[in-house]
């Protein structure tokens, strides 16, 4: 499993129309360079914005996406051109593991075992062949999964951000949208990042047209403070690593947290909680894998395991230091459609900048500092298409919900996700939401195909999953100019 450490020059750096250079190749350095630059770009705003949702360290999750990214190319033989960045499938976990009283250290020691999980289905996956996977994870099933994992998540937009500051969350909401649909192209596909900018940028005029803002503590307390509190700012480094975490000071939501480098804990109930989120991942990388596959003209299904195990690697060196788990990036498809660049150097490109970025604790305090009204504005629409997205693989897969042995298993399970509805076990073991309602949808399922009649079982199947890259609008009469994309 070499990996080469040069690219064959393509057409002596020279781009012809139409040409499309394989991730063997690559352009002159300038020009990748160039390249890779606007990789970065495509990834930055989901690659903070997640961390910060999951009161984890924005500076942190960028750095060790760039050393994610390098392992996962050494891993699928530099024969994948991907992005590893920060998922949006993890939010969901990290709010139900501080609701039951976990901190950091306890969330990444579980999404540490996801990265494991991950890894070894990889393996299981290249010597056995996605098959065994499709056949106990059907589509319905995927579906329900990620659909669940999503709409999770809206009591924390309507608890923890939304009231913070309920009109500047209102108009970001606004601005999420019109800029979602109104771009194309390549500022579509960062619509996030640039709805967090113009909030951040209300934020402030807000601060110095209106004053500070009047918050009420659950005791009756009033107390006032400003929307953007830059003190951890003007006292961090230009330049250092990640501060160093101290945990007994953490509380999630509250503005300004910087949660830096810390070892991870284990707990058996919160690795049951975050263990669901596989399913998505499955089917992330799934989707990732084929579209580069259809794009490049290259069969990559024999990469599809090394892709999947790789993402758990990655997950797994990124947890271990107290950073979240990875994911491969729908973003940067965009970037390579419309260029027809598939360098595999113009990764390796990119994940060095997001390391140099990760070098700047200025950078990451600035991210902390962004106003938890802003936050309310753009979860409001993004959890909500994370949850959607199980319908898309639904439609894509021609899930059939006339059939009694899809939907009765499903709506049971999915209520239970979304209601964060709970099963208790003993004094010290319960299973509730995400956890108990994925293990619901995909035991009910296959115990509703094994007793309902041949046909409706044989018409309930269907393992061969179909999924587009995740969250991506593609214009069907401009191909090349997608639309904005989520994880």
């Amino acid at each position: 499993m070499a990996w080469p450490l040069s690219w064959k020059l393509h057409n002596n750096g020279v781009l012809e129309p139409g040409a499309v250079v394989g991730p063997d190749e690559r352009l002159t350095w300038g020009k990748t360079v160039g390249l890779g630059a606007q990789h970065v770009v495509a990834m930055f705003g989901a690659t903070f914005v997640f961390p910060l949702l999951m009161g984890l360290n924005p500076q942190l999750a960028v750095m060790m996406s760039g050393i994610a990214t390098l392992l996962f190319l050494f891993i699928t033989n530099n024969k994948v051109p991907s992005y590893l960045g920060s998922s949006a499938s993890f939010v969901g976990v990290a709010t139900a593991i501080y609701a039951q009283g976990g901190n950091p250290s306890q969330l990444t020691g579980a999404l540490f075992v996801v990265g494991v999980a991950l890894f070894i289905i990889g393996l299981i996956i290249h010597f056995m062949g996605s098959g065994v996977v499709h056949r106990v994870l059907p589509p319905v099933v995927t579906g329900a999964v990620v659909m669940l994992i999503g709409f999770n998540l809206a009591p924390v937009v309507a608890g923890v951000y939304w009231p913070q500051d309920q009109w500047t969350a209102f108009i970001v909401m606004l601005v999420v949208v019109a800029l979602s649909v109104g771009l194309r192209g390549f500022l579509g596909r960062i619509a996030i990042f640039l709805s967090l900018i113009f909030g951040y940028a209300l934020s402030a005029l807000e601060d110095r047209v209106l004053g500070p803002l009047a918050r009420t503590a659950s005791d009756g307390t009033i107390t006032h403070a400003y929307r953007i509190d830059w003190a951890n700012v003007r006292a961090a480094h230009w330049f250092g690593l990640p501060p160093t975490t101290d945990l007994g000071t953490w509380k999630f939501g509250a503005p300004g947290n910087i949660v830096g480098f810390h070892t991870p804990s284990f707990s058996f109930g919160f690795a049951l909680i975050a263990l669901p989120v596989v399913i998505a991942l499955i089917a992330e990388n799934t989707g990732h894998v084929k579209a580069v596959a259809e794009m490049t003209g290259h069969n990559l299904d024999p990469m599809m395991g090394r892709a999947i195990a790789g993402d758990g690697a990655g997950s797994i060196i990124a947890t271990f230091v107290g950073a979240g788990p990875t994911t491969t990036y729908a973003e940067n498809i965009g970037v390579m459609a419309s260029t027809r660049v598939y360098s595999t150097a113009a990764y390796v490109v990119a994940a060095l900048v997001a390391i140099l970025f990760g070098l700047s604790p200025k950078f990451g305090a600035v991210i902390s500092a962004t106003p938890g009204g802003v936050l309310g504005g753009i979860t409001v629409v993004l959890y909500g298409m994370i949850g959607l997205l199980g319908a898309k693989i639904w439609k894509e897969n021609h899930v059939d919900f006339g059939n009694p042995v899809n939907l009765v298993p499903v709506a049971a399970g999915v209520i239970i996700g979304i209601g964060n509805v709970s099963l208790k076990f003993t004094s010290n073991f319960t299973l509730s939401g995400i956890a108990l309602g994925t293990l619901a949808v995909v035991i009910l399922w296959h115990l509703a195909r094994a007793i309902a009649p041949a046909h409706l079982s044989d018409a309930a199947g269907g393992s061969g999953l179909v999924i587009d890259a995740p969250g991506m609008y593609v214009d069907e009469d401009n191909p090349e100019d997608e639309a904005s994309s989520y994880r």
